[in-house]
C-alpha cells in the first residue's frame, strides 16, 4: 500500500486536504507545511505538495524567519519548485512581514528601546543583507515616518548623514531613532557602528534634531546605544 505522501492530495480524505481542512476547521488548524502547500498548489508524481513543503521547511530548521530569507532563486533550487511557486511563497511571506510591521506601527508613542525594536524588527530583523532605517519622530516621540537610508551587503551598508537630516527637515521631525540589522546575528557594535553613531549624534545636537537611540537588530534581540549609556535615554 502506498504511503499517503506518495498519493496525490485529491486522493486524501477531506480532513487531510489542506484547502478543505482550512474551509472546514479554519486557518489556525493548519500546520506551516499545510499552509505552504496551499501556496505551492501541487507536488509531483512522487511527492505531495505537503511533503514538498515539509522538505523545504526542514531545510530551513522549520523556521519561517529562515524561510523568509530565501530568494526566488534559492527556492527554485528545491526540486518541484518552479518560478511561479517560488514567487507565491516569497509574496506570502512578505505580506506577513508587512502585517507585523503595520501592527507594530500602531504604537502611538515610543517610550523605550523595546518599543522601537518592535517597530523595526519586522522591517529588517530577518533580512539576509544589512539595511539602515530611521524612525522620524515629533515632539511627542510619535513616529511620523519610517525611511530606508541605505541597503547593503552581508557585512555592511553605507550611511549618508546628509540624507538622514535632509529627510528629518522634510518630515518636520524633532527627533529620530536609527536602526540597522546584523544578518550574522551578532549584536556587538562594530567600530564603524560606534563612529557613525557619534558623528550623527553630534550633528543632531547642532541642528537641534535629537538622535534618541541607535538599535542593532537581529531576528529576536537588539542592542541599544541609549540603554548602554552611549546616547541620552529616551524620555
Amino acid at each position: 500500500m502506498k504511503k499517503k505522501g506518495a498519493l496525490p492530495i485529491t486522493a486524501w480524505s477531506l480532513d487531510d486536504r489542506p484547502r478543505e481542512k482550512l474551509l472546514r476547521k479554519g486557518n489556525r488548524a493548519l500546520s506551516d507545511a499545510e499552509l505552504i502547500a496551499i501556496l505551492i498548489g501541487s507536488g509531483s508524481r512522487n511527492e505531495s505538495a505537503v511533503d514538498l513543503a515539509k522538505r523545504i521547511l526542514n531545510a530551513n530548521a522549520n523556521n519561517l524567519s529562515e524561510l523568509a530569507r530565501l530568494s526566488i532563486a534559492d527556492l527554485q533550487a528545491f526540486n518541484g519548485i518552479g518560478q511561479a511557486k517560488a514567487i507565491s511563497i516569497v509574496a506570502a511571506l512578505e505580506l506577513g512581514r508587512r502585517r507585523r510591521f503595520e501592527e507594530a506601527s500602531k504604537v502611538s508613542k515610543i517610550r523605550s528601546s523595546k518599543e522601537a525594536f518592535a517597530i523595526m524588527q519586522p522591517l529588517i530583523g530577518d533580512l539576509s543583507q544589512e539595511e539602515f532605517w530611521v524612525l522620524y519622530l515629533n515632539n511627542s516621540n510619535t513616529v511620523i515616518r519610517t525611511f530606508q537610508i541605505s541597503k547593503g551587503g552581508l557585512t555592511g551598508t553605507l550611511v549618508d548623514t546628509r540624507i538622514i537630516f535632509k529627510k528629518a527637515l522634510e518630515f518636520k521631525a524633532t527627533a529620530f531613532i536609527m536602526g540597522h540589522n546584523h544578518p550574522s546575528g551578532k549584536l556587538d557594535p562594530s567600530q564603524s557602528d560606534i563612529q557613525i553613531t557619534q558623528k550623527i549624534s553630534k550633528a543632531g545636537s547642532v541642528m537641534d534634531i535629537r538622535l534618541l537611540d541607535h538599535l542593532i537588530i537581529t531576528e529576536k534581540a537588539y542592542f541599544s546605544f541609549a540603554d548602554e549609556g552611549h546616547i541620552n535615554d529616551i524620555k
